[in-house]
């Protein structure tokens, strides 16, 4: 077995942000959505902690981009959830286009 590289990790991150962008092109559910801009900003928080380990070590600026990032997709997910419990209390449906009139 080889040994864990950058490469690796930054793979990994281009994954999960590749599989967010799929998600939320492709789905037509409002959960399914929000789940996939979360994988989104996780394949970015992967890269900024990847970046941060083998080429900032003094400075640490990757882990605090990538804590910034945290907060601000839990931000993000609080206030979309919120925005589609008002919409599924008006509409009655999760399907993202019967809410084409916002």
């Amino acid at each position: 077995m080889g040994e864990i590289t950058v490469y690796h990790y930054l793979f990994l991150g281009l994954a999960l942000f590749v599989i967010g962008i799929a998600g939320s092109v492709i789905s037509k559910h409002v959960i399914k959505v929000l789940i996939s801009i979360e994988f989104i900003l996780t394949g970015v928080n992967i890269n900024f902690i990847t970046f941060a380990t083998y080429c900032d070590i003094p400075k640490l600026d990757g882990y605090i981009m990538a804590l910034f990032y945290v907060a601000i997709g839990a931000v993000e997910l609080a206030v979309a959830l919120y925005i589609f419990y008002l919409m599924y209390s008006k509409k009655q449906s999760e399907n993202i286009e019967k809410y084409g009139d916002l």
